[in-house]
């Protein structure tokens, strides 16, 4: 599907922290992006650097007793309104959740209610969502067949014990799209199923977008799931935005050395006997983050530069600086 100009969903500048001890520490620190309607947006990068707290910011799902939005504005974009999202209420966000923004997680079995049949629980989407919907129970069938559960008459009434991970997470699609949502996030969908579910599951993502033009973001480690499914991609590094370009331009030219070195531990066919490449040193924890540059100490380039270079990437943040148009990177020097 062609994927419009027209923003839906604009981030600016979005800062997230979170209390520890006594004192406040960042997962998201000043990130901008837009989303596209019908565009499939890919959020990459190691476990701990801000994805989903990013995707959960979306809908401001970042519980309060913990957790704070230190700076930046979440919009949602239409036509004739648009919602500010960080400066809604409770009431006024059960309008949005569900609505305009629905979730899908990355453990089916923990997300549904063991204790209700999976029609009742995308019933009760429905019901909470629509109020246009006269026939509840034919439009949860319609929803399972959508989303490819054989037999979607007779399943609507097993328990989620009864289904396979990957009927169960299939289930949660349905339950996404009870509420007819323009956006839907993904935070890693595909984790705990099999290699061959994975491929059905993306898949149907994908089909889904074509069908009803829907925006999706995806949350993944997975590169392979980017080349395949998403039109564009955010690289993440200890909560900043490192690196954003349309997919073919990214894997055509990578700018920053975090990009280069996750690309290049991807197994590849036929290299078998070959040593995984790895990036050194682990991620710094979001309360001891560096003043400059966040991957320098992990930067294979930073040891061959000469002293003043060094100097600028430990003690200046590199600005997210567009290189060309639609490719941005946060870097001082292009390698």
């Amino acid at each position: 599907m062609k994927v419009t100009k027209i923003p839906i969903l604009s981030v600016d500048n979005l800062s997230v922290d979170f209390s520890v001890g006594k004192k406040w520490t960042p997962a998201v620190s000043n990130l901008s992006f837009s989303l596209h309607k019908s565009e499939i947006l890919a959020i990459v990068g190691e476990s701990g650097c801000g994805k989903s707290v990013t995707c959960l910011s979306l809908a401001k799902l970042v519980d309060d007793s913990v957790g704070r939005y230190s700076s930046g504005h979440i919009n949602l974009l239409y036509p004739n309104k648009q919602y500010e999202i960080l400066s809604m209420s409770k009431k006024e966000l059960r309008k949005v959740r569900g609505k305009k923004i629905a979730y899908i997680f990355q453990e089916p079995s923990v997300s549904l209610n063991p204790v209700y049949r999976v029609g009742e629980q995308v019933a009760e989407a429905i019901t909470v969502n629509r109020n246009d919907v006269d026939d509840i129970e034919k439009e949860v069938v319609s929803l399972f067949e959508m989303v490819g559960i054989p037999e979607p008459a007779q399943r609507i009434f097993c328990y989620p014990h009864e289904l396979s991970g990957g009927m169960q997470q299939r289930v949660m699609i349905a339950m996404a799209l009870a509420g007819k949502p323009d956006i839907l996030v993904a935070d890693e969908p595909t984790t705990a199923l099999d290699v061959t579910i994975q491929a059905q599951i993306l898949q149907l993502l994908s089909d889904i977008r074509d069908k009803t033009g829907m925006s999706i973001i995806i949350v993944t480690h997975n590169l392979g799931i980017v080349a395949e499914l998403a039109d564009r991609v955010i690289v993440m590094y200890a909560g900043h935005a490192v690196e954003e370009a349309k997919t073919k331009d990214l894997f055509k030219s990578m700018l920053h050395p975090y990009t280069r070195a996750l690309f290049s531990a991807i197994p590849k066919l036929g290299h078998s006997k070959k040593r995984l490449k790895t990036i050194p040193g682990t991620v710094p924890s979001p309360g001891s983050y560096p003043e400059g540059c966040r991957y320098y100490e992990r930067c294979e380039h930073w040891l061959k530069l000469d002293n003043s270079q060094k100097s600028l990437c430990k003690n200046t943040l590199p600005s997210f600086h567009k290189h060309k148009i639609g490719h941005s990177t946060r870097c001082h020097f292009l390698f």
